[in-house]
């Protein structure tokens, strides 16, 4: 059974055929409109969330199928101590699909033991969001036409943003990509992406301290948001938060054909007067997930009887995992590792952080 918890679940071969079913449903709705009739899918949302939810639930629907679940936690049985074992395993003989949003990173992997049913990763903490990158592949692919020879500026949160880590990891597998990262020194892209993505990619990449300095080389411009729920305290939030507001001026610079993305919610990053600009996308990127995720569903439904690759790295137990965000450290789960096939280091099989 095949499931998607990282966007590198899915081969290249794989994604342009998940890209070229998006365009077919975009040209042709009615076609699908009864694709998945008398089927179910779950959300299951530990995590508050519009577009992710809201968009799977409207792909499923315009697909003829069902929705059940919740949206917050507090409205599941997790409010009365369940674990995500037993909530996946429950939930998968209600569904024939299910997408779950959960603060813990890791959670999709604790999820995959247990599961029935094809299983979405919708988002684990400041992990992976691997469907939001497939809608970024999409709404790239309707812009450029081509995934290859692009510039591309990440800008915001690049420590905590779970949309970077995972939008780097699927571009870094094309050619002649090069990354522009803009952010504060304190929000700088995590070292275990450098160094077991970037780097053994090949991909280049430069730093940059303000939009203004990066803005001229790109042709595509991602902004994020400083993300209030990363952040220790409200003082530590509050000192970031306004560090890269994205307006008219700044762009002056920038190509005529430039494409500014961002995976929204945004708070103030981006000032309205930008949204009627023609370079502004983000709106248009929030209804490419829709399509992409009606695309999902039809590919994992049907291949719910192809038997997983098994995994190539060799797992052992290990000490706790030093990320408190781990959800090894707040439920009953083995602590495992992997060893890292660029530099041989131990890291967390749930959340990927380094095992010392």
């Amino acid at each position: 059974m095949r499931h998607l918890l990282d966007t590198t679940d899915f081969t290249l071969r794989e994604i342009d055929d998940m890209i070229a079913l998006a365009m077919d449903i975009i040209e042709n709705k009615p076609k699908y409109a009864k694709a998945c009739e008398g089927k179910k899918l779950a959300t299951l949302f530990f995590e508050p969330s519009t577009r992710t939810r809201l968009s799977f639930e409207a792909a499923m629907l315009e697909l003829g199928g069902s929705v059940l679940g919740f949206s917050e936690a507090s409205s599941s049985s997790t409010a009365k101590g369940e674990s995500v074992s037993d909530t996946i395993r429950t939930v998968s003989n209600y569904a024939d699909i299910i997408a779950m949003r959960h603060p813990l990173e890791g959670a999709p992997y604790v999820a995959k033991k247990k599961t029935l049913v094809p299983l979405i990763n919708a988002g684990d903490g400041g992990h992976a969001h691997p469907t939001q990158t497939l809608t970024d592949l999409l709404t790239i692919y309707r812009e450029k036409g081509r995934f290859d020879k692009l510039t591309i500026g990440l800008c915001g949160d690049l420590k905590f943003g779970r949309t970077v880590h995972s939008l780097i990891k699927a571009m870094c597998r094309y050619q002649n990509i090069r990354f522009v990262l803009i952010s504060p020194e304190e929000l700088r892209l995590p070292d275990y992406i450098i160094r077991d993505v970037l780097a053994p990619s090949g991909a280049a990449y430069t730093e940059a301290r303000t939009i203004e300095e990066a803005v001229p080389q790109l042709d595509i411009l991602y902004m994020t948001r400083v993300q209030r729920e990363r952040f220790a305290s409200e003082e530590e939030y509050l000192k970031h938060k306004d560090a890269f507001i994205l307006d008219l001026d700044k762009l002056q610079a920038s190509k005529a054909e430039l494409t500014i993305m961002h995976p929204l919610p945004r708070v103030n990053e981006i000032a309205e007067e930008v949204d009627d600009d023609p370079r502004a996308k983000y709106f248009e990127q929030a209804l490419n997930g829709k399509y992409i995720r009606m695309a999902l569903i039809l590919t994992l439904l049907a291949r719910r009887e192809e038997v997983e690759q098994a995994p190539r790295e060799t797992l052992f137990a290990c000490g706790t995992c030093k990320n408190p965000h781990c959800i090894s450290n707040f439920q009953r789960v083995p602590h495992l590792a992997g060893r890292s096939e660029t530099d041989g280091a131990a890291r967390c099989v749930y959340c990927e952080s380094l095992i010392r």
